[in-house]
């Protein structure tokens, strides 16, 4: 056998920070959709929060080698989204309650 089995960068899991990073952003994101607010609402905080938490990690290793950027930087991106429409509409419908 003359394969190593020395580990690749690409090996690690913080390879894996910006795939994941840009999934919870996309359904973070989904949560500013009017049809889909309703229905998302207890999980864009999460998702949104999460996102924005791997997306960073993510470009972090990205720029040491380990780890792809982009996707990082468009999970932090859509998490952030999603995360502040969620406190937008809150301060919005806030005034109608009262």
């Amino acid at each position: 056998m003359s394969t190593s089995t020395t580990p690749r960068p690409a090996d690690a899991p913080a390879a894996g920070l910006g795939p994941v990073a840009l999934v919870l952003g996309a359904v973070s994101a989904a949560g500013v959709w009017p049809a889909l607010t309703l229905f998302l609402l207890p999980v864009v905080p999460i998702t949104g929060g999460l996102a924005i938490t791997f997306g960073l990690m993510g470009v972090h290793y990205a720029r040491r080698g380990t780890g792809r950027l982009w996707p990082a930087v468009t999970g932090t991106v859509l998490g952030a989204v999603g995360f502040c429409y969620l406190f937008l509409l809150f301060l919005l419908l806030m005034p109608l309650s009262a």
